[in-house]
Order: structure tokens, then sequence, then C-alpha cells
């Protein structure tokens, strides 16, 4: 009698782990399709949600900075900022791993968002100028 409850116990508990297995990787196979559908719709806009995890209006709330104006932020003030968060959250002093993680990717976002912005503006400012190779006269 016990093997019976010990083989059934066995077979439900699979069955649990297996729905459990394919509701997950639906998810995650939907959720993988619409982020390459927004990627489709906005080529432009390659740091998204998605691949972030943070919007930048999250990631400024989380360092208490003003969001970037025309691709231009005070990041010594960005870094002050994460160096307070990073070293308050630190583990072995008692904080935690979580918020310490959200503050790096908080200013990850930030100057992520400040690059493509210096990025555009660079490229700008180059068709403006018209391209010049860069000649070596002595090769």
């Amino acid at each position: 009698m016990a093997h019976r409850a010990i083989i059934q116990v066995v077979l439900t508990g699979g069955r649990v782990l297996g729905r459990a297995f394919t509701e997950a990787y639906k998810q995650a196979s939907a959720s993988s399709q619409y982020a390459k559908s927004q990627s489709k719709n906005n080529p432009g806009q390659a740091n998204t949600f998605a691949s972030h995890g943070l919007t930048l209006e999250e990631a400024c709330k989380i360092l208490n900075v003003k969001p970037p104006q025309n691709g231009k932020a005070n990041m010594e003030d960005v870094m002050e900022r994460f160096k307070r968060l990073f070293d308050v959250n630190d583990p072995k002093k008692g904080g935690s791993f979580y918020l310490q993680s959200k503050v790096l990717r908080a200013r990850e976002r930030i100057e992520s968002e400040v690059r493509q912005a210096e990025e555009k503006v660079s490229r700008e400012e180059e068709l403006k100028e018209g391209w010049k190779p860069k000649v070596f006269k002595d090769r």
C-alpha cells in the first residue's frame, strides 16, 4: 500500500512541475516575441525597457537625479549619488544586494542614455562637416 502512495505523490509532483515549466516557457516565449515586435516597430530605440529592465524615469528616481536634458546630465552628481547608495547597500555592511544591483542598473541606464545622445550629436556634427577621411602621408 505504501508504494502506491509514494508512486502517486511522485507522479502528481511530476505533473505539477511539468505544467509549471511549460507555463514558464510560454511566458518567456511571449515576452521574447513582444520584445522582438517592439524592436521592429522602433528600430532606433535599442535600449528599451526589455533590454535594461529599467526605464529612464525609474533610474532617475532611484538615484534621485534629474533626467538628462537634450542628452546632457550632471554625471558627477550621478556618480556621487551612485557611490553613496552603492556603499550604503553593501551586503557586507548589512545592506541589500537587491537594492545595490538596482542602484547599479540605474547608473548604467542613465550612462547609456547620455552615451546614445552624445553619439547622435557626434554623427550629426560629422554629417554637417562632411566626410573627411584620415589620410596618413607617410605610407
